[in-house]
């Protein structure tokens, strides 16, 4: 079974927890950039509306290939208690029919549950089928928690056997 794993990453802290399960699942992996300048203290503010009104972004790459893979990771950080807009973007544009899915979420302190939900109700609208869920706390932590922490969850919730 070959698996993808695509996430969105502003901080690192989402990227540290895909390149984990990359390595731990061999796997592939695609890092989806927003086009929109999001730095700042009202770029934040004006993120958080973003994610919470689910507006749609532009994102780079534009379109990706998953036609080649049975399963199929997607990561995103929390904003506001969602899914960040360029994941939302991405999800809305993939045909998801017949592959399994695996969500996982990034959060400060909370709102991750949230964001799995929409992302679940999201995916399964474009035809897949969540096979698991997981969220990570990352407030405080050093990439290398965030980093163990992912192995620990890998290993936890056995991902090895989806690949």
């Amino acid at each position: 079974m070959k698996t993808l794993i695509i996430y969105y990453s502003k901080s690192e802290n989402t990227k540290i927890v895909a390149e984990t399960l990359a390595h731990e699942l061999s796997s592939d992996i695609i890092r989806v950039k927003d086009i929109k300048k999001r730095s700042g203290f009202f770029s934040k503010f004006s993120s958080s509306i973003d994610a919470f009104r689910e507006s749609k972004t532009e994102i780079t790459p534009s379109n990706i290939n998953i036609s080649d893979y049975d399963l199929i990771y997607i990561g995103t950080p929390t904003w506001a208690s969602n899914p960040v807009p360029a994941i939302i973007t991405l999800i809305d544009k993939l045909d998801l029919k017949g592959k399994d899915v695996v969500l996982f979420a990034t959060m400060s302190n909370s709102g991750g549950k949230n964001a799995i939900k929409r992302m679940t109700e999201k995916v399964e609208v474009r035809g897949g089928r969540v096979i698991e869920t997981f969220t990570l706390k990352t407030k405080d932590k050093t990439l290398n928690q965030i980093a163990d922490d992912s192995f620990n969850i890998a290993r936890l919730l056995d991902l090895s056997i989806y690949s």
